[in-house]
């Protein structure tokens, strides 16, 4: 896997410089670049009318109290084609706009799913080791205590910074 992506690392910038050129011979320069501005702004008009729609439907299901699991692959691929349309390239913009294509994301989500271990874990019942050195405490198993002995002149009322210590000033004694 990882020689996949040194090799797309490499190879993806020489595709879009030849790309460039060859483009760049048919239509021109200045075009070119007109074309490279024009897809970048429409990728972040297409990630702000997407995205929102997202995440209305993902609030509609948890709200219907089911993981939003799609949602979220589709979210990714969203903000992926986003990040695609960002960069300076026809290749990269051509991949880009495909994934903003519903059934394309749809397509590449099940590919994805198929070929992944996904497991779901509800109601955190995996929390792992606990460290023995905290002390997990609610709202109510605690309160802060003002400092004995102090008056209004000194900033009394103030209180400790910890239940379980004397503060700082006994810590000096």
């Amino acid at each position: 896997m990882g020689l996949y992506i040194i090799a797309a690392l490499i190879l993806l910038p020489l595709i879009e410089i030849a790309v460039f050129i060859w483009v760049g011979g048919l239509i021109g320069v200045l075009p070119t670049i007109l074309l490279t501005v024009i897809t970048a702004m429409a990728g972040t008009i297409m990630l702000r009318q997407q995205g929102l729609s997202l995440l209305m439907r993902m609030q509609s299901e948890l709200d219907a109290g089911r993981a939003p699991g799609n949602e979220v692959m589709q979210g990714a691929m969203i903000v992926l084609a986003s990040i695609l349309l960002l960069i300076p390239g026809f290749v990269t913009d051509a991949i880009g706009l495909l994934l903003f294509i519903p059934p394309v994301r749809s397509a590449l989500a099940n590919f994805i799913v198929s070929r992944s271990n996904v497991v779901i874990v509800q109601g955190g019942a995996a929390h792992g080791r606990r460290d023995d050195h905290v002390v997990d405490l609610d709202q109510g198993d605690w309160s802060e205590k003002e400092e004995p002995g102090a008056d209004a002149a000194s900033g009394g009322g103030q209180p400790k910074i910890s239940p379980w210590r004397d503060g700082p000033d006994d810590a000096k004694s």
